[in-house]
């Protein structure tokens, strides 16, 4: 039997999703709170690796078991033994040709920033940048990244196949913050950070406008300055393939 989980969390105090050696992370939390529930060795795959530090409002993950269990009472029992910056939000049973990973048809992922006074209480959950941001300078600079490029440029993973295709990017900004939507078919190590550093990077003139293709271009990451924090970084929504 097959197990789709849906769940939300903080990413501060964890060094990531995927399991590690002697570190905490989101994947052996979820696993030995599921293992102990089922009394068996429960594996669990994931539907990204998000990084250290960085959040999920919607994340989903699969794992199997023979054992049949009702899926409400499941979602109680793992919100009792789970710490309390992680949270089951929904279970449901489906059927073998559902992964996690291999179904996704997108992603998107939000990045927030505080262009307001320095708030300590929110430094984890956001980037505290406290500055003005010119919204429509970066709205002209996104628009080189939407569609499908070659963005080498833009981590730091030395996989051989580094095209993605960048459905949208939004801005919103609500009061001081400016929250970034940013949906595509999947994406690179530190890939959105490195996006968003380049946005910062536009709005305080050290980089134009129009150096955004000429860095997409030349697939060198020398050519971008420092990735933005993990701690503005979240996970929003998961599109799935219907099976």
């Amino acid at each position: 039997m097959r197990y789709k989980v849906c769940i939300c969390y903080d990413g501060t105090n964890y060094y990531g999703f995927q399991k590690q050696k002697d570190k905490l992370t989101i994947q052996s939390e979820l696993e030995r709170v599921l293992s102990k529930i089922f009394n068996e060795s429960i594996n669990i795959i994931g539907c990204s690796r998000t990084d250290r530090g960085v959040h999920a409002n919607n994340f989903y993950f699969h794992f199997d078991t023979q054992k049949e269990k009702d899926t409400v009472k499941l979602v109680v029992s793992m919100n009792k033994l789970l710490p309390k910056d992680i949270y089951t939000k929904s279970i449901s049973k489906v059927n073998n040709e559902f992964h996690a990973r291999y179904s996704v048809i997108s992603k998107e992922y939000i990045y927030l920033i505080d262009t307001g006074v320095y708030k300590p209480t929110l430094r984890n959950i956001l980037l505290e940048y406290n500055k003005n941001i010119d919204v429509s300078k970066l709205e002209k600079a996104s628009k080189y990244l939407i569609g499908t490029h070659d963005f080498k440029s833009f981590t730091s993973d030395e996989r051989e196949n580094t095209i993605r295709t960048i459905n949208y990017i939004k801005f919103e900004k609500d009061k001081d913050i400016l929250k970034i939507r940013i949906n595509g078919d999947g994406f690179l190590k530190y890939m959105i950070r490195n996006i968003v550093g380049l946005f910062l990077e536009i709005n305080e003139g050290i980089k134009s406008v129009s150096d955004v293709s000429k860095i997409l271009e030349s697939k060198d990451r020398t050519k971008l300055g420092k990735k933005t924090e993990s701690s503005g970084l979240y996970l929003n929504e998961v599109n799935y393939e219907r099976l």
